[in-house]
């Protein structure tokens, strides 16, 4: 498999990571069998890993941390995240210098490992100081128990000001962001990935999918159209049909298919190789929650989309927008409705 360098770190990656959000009581609760499936991707040449403490309450990183044990942590780039909040305490979440320094040493303890290769801020808080949490990341990476720090679906106006900020105050940089990205989710096309490219920033892209609108089962007119899950239920705005921006995206999603069926390939590997297709996309992160689902989505690693099946896309999904605003991942406190009185 491909390996690319994770923006200017010197460090290589594999174009595909595998996420691990689904291991774990969110997903597969099956240790053995998840195991089995991180073993089966690095197998097949993958060498990047990311989960994050909050993934079902921080068993995604046990998961992770017992498939690396017995000799295979050396060969894997390893990424986790914090910010969620992993307890009632409002203290047990966020990006203070408080929660990070407690919390770094928990996603340490349950993945098993002396270092974390790439540590992110699972999100974007514009009510902390950014010198805050660049400060104590850095003191992580002089300790050494992280080796890089990123960002995870900041607006573009972050990565610039926390760019700023470490140059002007001498601390660690993030040297990667992890947005939201697939083809029927291109706003980031518009603003992050030229910022990220202007700055020399790794994309770690996830949702290559769009939650599983591109797996090929979202179709028009179909008998056999899967129900909403709990999980979906929880994020009604992205998957309820009767709501027209999702009529919408199910259009897409179908004229999508369609497109794959004519260019000789699965929908899932036109999708996940869209991502990687992208000259600012450094990996595209695939999440499966099956050892079927894992082996459907590797070959997209091989799989070169020539220039008209991308022209054909971009008259299916305008480049540089969102069918659904709510697959942006990230959605600015300053637009709510408090905010805004005058």
């Amino acid at each position: 498999m491909e390996h690319r360098p994770l923006g200017r770190t010197g460090v290589s990656v594999s174009k595909l990571c595998l996420g691990a959000m689904m291991f774990g009581d969110w997903g597969n609760k099956d240790h053995d069998d998840s195991i089995r499936i991180i073993h089966r991707a690095l197998d097949a040449g993958i060498n990047f890993i990311d989960t994050a403490d909050i993934y079902s309450g921080g068993e995604s990183e046990e998961i992770v941390g017992k498939a690396l044990a017995g000799g295979r942590r050396d060969e894997v780039v390893l990424a986790t995240k914090a910010w969620g909040a992993m307890g009632e305490d409002p203290n047990s979440r966020g990006v203070s210098r408080r929660w990070i320094i407690r919390e770094v040493e928990n996603s340490l303890r349950r993945l098993g490992t002396d270092w974390i290769d790439l540590y992110q801020i699972h999100r974007y808080e514009p009510g902390v100081d950014i010198e805050e949490t660049l400060g104590v990341l850095s003191d992580l990476v002089h300790q050494g128990k992280v080796r890089y720090i990123g960002s995870s679906v900041f607006p573009p106006s972050a990565i610039v000001e926390a760019q700023w900020a470490a140059r002007d105050r001498g601390l660690q940089r993030y040297v990667c962001e992890q947005p939201p990205y697939s083809m029927l989710a291109r706003g980031i096309e518009a603003d992050v990935l030229p910022t990220c490219a202007r700055y020399g920033i790794g994309v770690i892209s996830w949702s290559p999918l769009s939650g599983g609108w591109l797996s090929g089962k979202w179709r028009k007119n179909a008998d056999d159209l899967e129900p909403m899950s709990e999980a979906r239920k929880r994020l009604a705005d992205r998957y309820d049909l009767s709501m027209p921006v999702n009529e919408r995206k199910l259009d897409a999603a179908d004229a999508l298919a369609q497109l794959a069926e004519e260019a000789g390939m699965p929908l899932i590997e036109m999708a996940i190789a869209f991502v990687i297709r992208h000259p600012a996309v450094t990996a595209a992160i695939i999440g499966p929650r099956t050892m079927e689902q894992l082996q459907s989505q590797l070959p997209a690693a091989e799989v070169h989309l020539p220039d008209d099946v991308l022209d054909r896309i971009d008259e299916i999904v305008a480049p540089g927008t969102n069918i659904n605003p709510a697959d942006g991942g990230w959605v600015s406190p300053f637009l709510e409705p408090a905010a805004r009185r005058r």
